[in-house]
């Protein structure tokens, strides 16, 4: 591992709140762990990454109260296809399941895929492809079908 890669390490444990971190493999061992801050020093802390699939919120969806916003179950980075070249995984205007794949967030080298939580309509993407994204930012609009 180089030493970039352990800053990188380093910097999302930092941004993610986890506090500890063991990674074992046949050429290195790493354990991570920071200091938990002292009440009333830290405003607070950022939200823990790892959690279910895609949060679904049924607020504010472009001004319609039955619209549905999916947000980021993580910090990362934001991508709309699973390669550059490739058509993006869904369009404004598709028709999506429970299970589609709408993108991809990576966050330290691990592609993760988000799934639909709901069948419905992509409304809007509020994401550019390629972006920085935060824990529980809205990603997508969706009109959700019952059924």
């Amino acid at each position: 591992m180089k030493t970039k890669e352990i800053q990188e390490l380093i910097d999302f444990i930092t941004k993610s709140g986890l506090e500890e971190v063991h990674i074992e493999t046949e050429a290195i061992k790493i354990h991570v762990k920071r200091s938990i801050p002292i009440p009333g020093h830290v405003a607070s802390l950022p939200p823990n990454p790892f959690v279910p699939p895609a949060q679904i919120a049924p607020e504010a969806g472009a001004n319609n109260p039955n619209h549905i916003t999916i947000k980021s179950p993580m910090i990362g980075t934001f991508y709309r296809s699973p390669h550059p070249e490739e058509a993006p995984f869904v369009k404004e205007g598709d028709a999506i399941v429970k299970g589609t794949k709408l993108c991809i967030i990576e966050a330290m080298k691990l592609y993760n895929e988000i799934e639909s939580e709901v069948t419905g309509k992509i409304v809007q993407i509020l994401v550019d492809d390629v972006s920085p994204v935060e824990y529980d930012q809205p990603l997508f609009i969706v009109e959700p079908i019952s059924g």
